[in-house]
């Protein structure tokens, strides 16, 4: 960042639903402060010997009235203390898995440097506190926090950075370029009216009404302009002049750049039957998306909402409406939830976990048409509806990407720093086609947590870092109480292994192609899955079979 005055640059397009800003810390939903809850674990101000504390092992405690977590290494040598709980949705970074000088979280695989608090990894954004630790004798104390490491400046500093998009990718990716030290000019362009949200929680615990309004942003405006981010709210840029490497925008002012990232994004697949634009019908991709679908769901008493489409997004959309008290029909083409995803039997768990919470559904079967009050199937039959919502898939955004003439297949072609095929320009999110680096298979996948990675790998690179990506896919889905995490990607599967019990919600799936490995599901096992993490990104595939233990071929 800049020395001297800070300028403040935040500008507003569109005014419409603007979101009023919150000024609290990011990504902390569901997190507690070290005021919520009385510290519990041995008093550390006073020390603690050595031998309390096993080669490999972790203890919790309280220290000057904050909770504190100590991780002593492998090999015996070092202590650290940082925060036993995760600054993203509030984790207990003590039952996650330790993997040499960093701690991973077991909720949503967030990652932390174990000696500084930094945040390695996303999902989360922000540090957590750490402390120093001094050896006196046989005992270990904890002195002052440790402070972030000012960070040294890039190899390469272009002249100025824009990003259009300012989702997970766009978002991550400006925020990592001024962690990292870089010190340019920075437009982050963002087609929405209001600042980067935190989108995973629009469809959970937001629809759902347990999350607060000012729980969703990733960021207030001041965040931006402290750090002297020039944020374009309801920005839309019509063309990419790569030659001149400048961006026009639809109030025609344009933005030249050095580096330019595109972080666009997807769209929802709309449907196109008789009565798809009525003023009930929705789809779910942004936050007034999420509040036009709240608003429409609690203006009349018991209200009936029919979902069409058995994705991820539809199910949680049921799920946080059943939460909500609605009456929910789910109409969809396939004989099983989520089945090409997840296989027949977590698919047939998923049905049914979802039925046991009121949900009906009616699968086989597409709309013919939306009427005022109700949809009328493929077979004629009718569904009261209140409110539609269309879960069928998204289209990513590769309009700009093509116009500009950049190399597409599927997504935008990226190479392993995420590069498109014009110089200075990458690419990142749902967008972007990379090469997995263990299989040589080019992927597009569209989860968060990929997306905030990416946006991270970019920006290092366009600084001059050179670091490919190998981040390994992890997304998590949430039914009621039931969380499944999933780690790597199988786009096909012949096999799939189930170790535990599906039915008891404890289970590792793991789905194979051709005897190996591809992807890993788990639910209630946290911990497994952040194994498998680690050993996708070793490429050990021996550990992973390991990992299975006593298994049934399903």
């Amino acid at each position: 960042m800049r020395e001297g005055k800070i300028s403040v640059r935040v500008t507003l397009i569109h005014t419409d639903n603007i979101l009023t800003p919150w000024n609290g810390a990011a990504n902390s939903m569901g997190a507690m402060s070290d005021s919520d809850a009385s510290p519990t674990g041995p008093d550390l101000d006073r020390g603690l010997e050595l031998s309390a504390l096993p080669p490999g092992g972790i203890l919790v405690g309280h220290h000057a009235g904050e909770s504190v977590m100590l991780v002593r290494s492998a090999a015996g040598d070092q202590v650290y203390a940082v925060s036993p709980r995760c600054s993203h949705y509030g984790g207990p970074l003590n039952e996650g898995v330790i993997d040499g000088h960093t701690v991973r979280c077991p909720w949503h695989h967030a990652c932390f440097d174990l000696r500084t608090g930094g945040a390695g990894a996303a999902p989360a954004l922000n540090p957590i506190p750490c402390w120093r630790v001094e050896r006196r004798g046989s005992r270990i104390e904890l002195g002052d926090r440790v402070g972030t490491p000012a960070p040294s400046p890039p190899p390469h500093s272009p002249e100025r950075v824009v990003i259009v998009g300012a989702g997970a990718a766009g978002n991550a990716a400006a925020e990592t370029l001024r962690q990292d030290g870089y010190a340019g000019p920075i437009t982050l362009i963002g087609a929405e009216t209001s600042t980067p949200v935190d989108r995973p929680n629009l469809s959970k615990d937001y629809l759902a009404g347990t999350a607060l309004e000012e729980w969703m942003p990733l960021r207030d405006e001041a965040f931006y302009a402290e750090r002297d981010i020039e944020l374009m709210l309801g920005g839309r840029v019509t063309s990419i002049d790569t030659a001149g490497r400048r961006v026009a925008l639809a109030d025609g002012s344009t933005r030249a750049y050095d580096a330019l990232l595109l972080a666009t994004g997807a769209e929802p697949v709309r449907l196109t039957i008789p009565g798809a634009d009525a003023p009930h019908v929705h789809t779910l991709r942004t936050l007034a998306d999420s509040r036009a679908i709240i608003a429409r769901a609690t203006a009349r008493p018991r209200a009936r909402a029919v979902v069409v489409g058995a994705s991820f997004i539809g199910l949680e959309v049921a799920a946080s409406l059943r939460t909500r008290g609605l009456d929910v029909h789910v109409v969809a083409p396939g004989a099983r939830p989520l089945e090409r995803v997840l296989g027949p039997e977590l698919g047939d768990f998923v049905r049914a976990l979802h039925e046991e919470h009121g949900v009906r559904f009616h699968l086989g079967h597409t709309l013919r048409s939306i009427e005022p009050a109700a949809v009328v199937l493929d077979d004629g039959s009718r569904l009261d509806a209140d409110v539609v919502v269309a879960g069928i898939g998204v289209r990513p955004s590769i309009a700009l990407a093509e116009q500009a003439g950049l190399a597409i297949d599927r997504g935008i072609v990226v190479d392993a720093m995420l590069q498109t095929s014009a110089p200075g320009v990458y690419a990142a999110g749902d967008i972007a086609r990379y090469p997995d680096p263990h299989t040589g298979e080019r992927w597009r996948i569209e989860h968060w947590v990929v997306a905030e990675r990416q946006g991270q790998a970019a920006a290092r690179n366009m600084v001059g870092h050179a670091k490919p990506y190998t981040d390994v896919p992890f997304f998590w889905s949430q039914h009621y109480d039931v969380t499944i995490a999933y780690v790597g990607h199988a786009e096909a599967w012949d096999a799939i292994d189930v170790a535990g019990r599906i039915a008891d919600r404890s289970a590792v799936v793991a789905y194979r192609n051709a005897g190996r490995i591809a992807a890993v599901a788990t639910i209630g096992r946290d911990t497994e899955s952040l194994r498998a993490e680690t050993m996708f990104k070793r490429g050990d595939l021996a550990a992973l079979a390991t990992l299975m233990g006593s298994r049934s071929r399903a």
